[in-house]
């Protein structure tokens, strides 16, 4: 009697280890960027990541959450700068549900805030939050 039951539970486990994870919904901030990169480039880029980790620590660690900085100079990056209609350094917002992407926003406000830590904290915050609110 024990063998059936013992049996039953291995094929439960191996079944479940070999099937796929359900695709994740989650919203990726893009940093885009080329190879020239000047300063205040970097400090775009440097108070993006760190408004992410400051106000979304949860969500990163649940992988709710995911910053990417991307070279669109690199022959694999090239497909971002039509897909986004990028013509300047740029944080995009992407939320994916299901593995695909529902919709996606340029934060262009992000070139008006540089200049004020707070104000591009604030801008940055809100709008990440407005994004993960449709994956909860």
């Amino acid at each position: 009697m024990k063998k059936p039951i013992v049996l039953v539970l291995v094929l439960i486990l191996m079944t479940a280890a070999v099937s796929p994870a359900a695709p994740q919904n989650k919203v990726v901030a893009y940093y885009f960027h080329g190879n020239a990169r000047c300063y205040t480039c970097r400090t775009m880029e440097q108070y993006s990541k760190e408004a992410l980790e400051t106000n979304f620590k949860d969500a990163l660690a649940a992988g709710k959450l995911e910053f990417k900085a991307v070279n669109v100079e690199e022959r694999e990056n090239e497909h971002f700068a039509q897909k986004y209609q990028l013509y300047t350094k740029s944080l995009v917002l992407s939320l994916v549900k299901d593995g695909k992407e529902i919709r996606s926003k340029n934060l262009a406000g992000i070139w008006d805030h540089v200049r004020n830590k707070r104000r591009f904290f604030d801008y940055v915050t809100e709008e990440v939050s407005d994004f993960l609110k449709e994956i909860q």
